[in-house]
């Protein structure tokens, strides 16, 4: 962004989610970043999809000054312009940067789940998303953007 602003990763608790194997998977901790401003219509957010070792810091500095992965793309006047649109990036599931995965903690066992995480899906990783995007109070996004596995849950998003 263009003056470097400070960011920080939020994350909220969604409802658990029955996953494409049957598993139903709970609690679902999604961590995610905003930047902009969500208009009163509720109809310029674009959802930015991160790439298998991303996280949800795709813009501006965290707490550790650390620049977001796609800081030349997003912010005011770049290509997704923080000045018009409302971005959200979240952490995919399965991720481990915040977001349930492998690292979180079996309720079941009291430990990581490690190995014994459920095997997932990219649409598992978008219903989560649609999820997160609810719980946000947006019904209809702008767009949807990614590159490399952010591409392909795009591509899952454009499935429905």
């Amino acid at each position: 962004m263009d003056r470097m602003v400070t960011v920080s990763t939020q994350s909220i608790q969604l409802e658990g989610i029955r996953l494409q194997s049957g598993i139903y998977l709970s609690p679902l901790i999604v961590a995610y970043e905003t930047y902009g401003e969500l208009n009163e219509r509720k109809d310029n957010a674009v959802l930015v999809l991160h790439a298998l070792s991303g996280d949800a810091h795709a813009a501006g500095l965290d707490a550790d000054g650390r620049i977001g992965w796609w800081d030349g793309m997003i912010g005011p006047g770049k290509g997704i312009d923080t000045t018009k649109y409302f971005v959200i990036c979240s952490n995919c599931l399965g991720g481990c940067k915040g977001t349930t995965g492998p690292t979180s903690v079996n309720p079941g066992t009291g430990k990581p789940y490690g190995r014994t995480f459920p095997q997932i899906t990219i649409r598992d990783m978008v219903n989560v998303q649609v999820m997160l995007i609810g719980k946000l109070g947006i019904s209809k996004l702008h767009s949807v953007i990614g590159g490399s596995m952010g591409g392909m849950q795009a591509l899952e998003w454009a499935c429905g």
